[in-house]
């Protein structure tokens, strides 16, 4: 009986590895088919320096570089239609330092007029057209 039960937790934890590591697979893959293209944007005292931006339906990954405002940068993305539905995969993943840079996550973009802006700063609301 015992030798029963060894068969059988040594059969299923092959099983449980094995899975797990497909998955692995799996998760990188899906990770490789996502490109996704770096939109650079810089930050100053009270604006952003690029004022409009127009892009094509894909997905994006904003970089938010903070020059010289002299505190934390953040940055939010939402539809025109709605300023206060922020698109929080597009929020850096850490608050920006004064003179350095941060990233967001991937973020899918689909035809439309969206605002940009940093509340933190803070700067008006800027345009991004997606084509």
């Amino acid at each position: 009986m015992k030798r029963i039960i060894s068969i059988l937790i040594i059969t299923l934890s092959f099983t449980l590895t094995s899975n797990a590591q497909e998955s692995m697979k799996k998760e990188a893959m899906m990770k490789e088919d996502t490109k996704a293209t770096v939109v650079s944007l810089e930050q100053t005292k009270g604006e952003f320096t690029q004022k409009t931006i127009t892009l094509a339906e894909g997905s994006y990954i904003f970089e938010i570089s903070n020059n010289n405002v002299g505190h934390q940068v953040g940055f939010v993305l939402a539809p025109k239609s709605n300023p206060e539905a922020h698109i929080k995969t597009a929020y850096v993943t850490k608050a920006v330092d004064n003179n350095s840079k941060e990233t967001s996550n991937i973020t899918t973009l689909e035809k439309g007029e969206y605002v940009y802006f940093c509340p933190l700063n803070p700067t008006p609301q800027y345009t991004l057209i997606v084509e």
